[in-house]
């Protein structure tokens, strides 16, 4: 307990006496609670220790995202080792479901966020998706997103797949959409976003003055319809978010099809999480994006 409030006081210079530890839910290899002291609360995530950089990670994401002054995060305080234990710090708000004017709200400003240029596809550093590890090396075109998403993406999962036991018509079938991925952008030219990278519906929340509310990215600069595309993958976000979106920053035509190509990296993704159950899916999602290409 004292090691937490002097981590807290030390990151934030003021005093912090924690008064209450109340779990919070969420996470599947580690805890989350409010840490309620006399002073204020922060929300504190634990990770066994090797976990550090994961959560460093989260900080540069939740940071970046700060940055572009457009979608609401949490305010990162600081990281640290307790123990044997990573511990993030980060500010406590009050979060409701996303609906109606927050969730307009977070269309508009995901939007903003989308529509400010980036210099290149990737990012500074690799970080993670979910557990796995996300690598997020520019390619020597540093503007060439098909190369970008075919090695750092699909073609990642693939060869974790492939590690995990997952051969056969998934590899094969894979390996054909890696070469017909230029057919995806004949007449489209992403520019380089900031994404949040994991954006479902459990990472994203309303605040007390019914605005929009991110948290637990996976950053990097990529084509914003991957953002876009995972928020459609498990739901949560309504018809608001999408017209507001939409509003403030159109989506091309060939979107539809696309966002079966970004969202398959997801499902891949838990299919080295999770296991088996998603192969099925992950097949049938690459052989719908095969007949697309022709």
């Amino acid at each position: 307990m004292r090691a937490l409030e002097k981590l807290i006081a030390d990151a934030s210079g003021q005093a912090f006496h924690l008064t209450e530890k109340v779990p919070v839910s969420g996470g599947c290899i580690g805890e989350s609670y409010r840490a309620k002291g006399r002073e204020r609360d922060y929300f504190v995530k634990c990770l066994p220790a090797r976990c550090l950089g994961m959560l460093e990670a989260e900080i540069a994401g939740l940071q970046a995202i700060q940055a572009t002054h457009t979608v609401n995060v949490p305010n990162p305080l600081c990281c640290g080792i307790i123990g044997n234990q990573a511990v993030l710090v980060l500010e406590w708000l009050d979060m409701n479901a996303l609906g109606g004017g927050s969730a307009r709200n977070l269309g508009q400003k995901l939007a903003e966020m989308h529509a400010i240029v980036q210099p290149c596809f990737g990012w500074r550093d690799d970080n993670w998706i979910g557990t796995n590890p996300q690598p997020n090396a520019p390619c020597p075109d540093r503007l060439d997103w098909v190369a970008f998403w075919r090695a750092n993406r699909l073609g990642f999962q693939l060869d974790l797949a492939a590690r995990n036991g997952y051969g056969g018509r998934l590899q094969q079938q894979g390996e054909r959409l890696m070469e017909l991925l230029p057919a995806f952008f004949k007449n489209y030219r992403p520019h380089a976003s900031l994404l949040h990278g994991d954006l479902w519906g459990g990472n994203a929340a309303s605040n007390s003055r019914n605005e929009g509310l991110i948290y637990d990215p996976a950053c990097y600069f990529g084509d914003r319809e991957a953002d876009v595309a995972m928020t459609e993958l498990f739901g949560g976000f309504g018809q608001d978010f999408y017209a507001a979106y939409r509003e403030t920053l159109a989506l091309d035509a060939g979107y539809p099809v696309r966002k079966t190509l970004y969202n398959v990296y997801h499902i891949l993704n838990h299919l080295n999480l999770f296991g088996g159950g998603y192969q099925g899916q992950a097949l049938g999602m690459i052989e719908r994006l095969l007949a697309e290409a022709g």
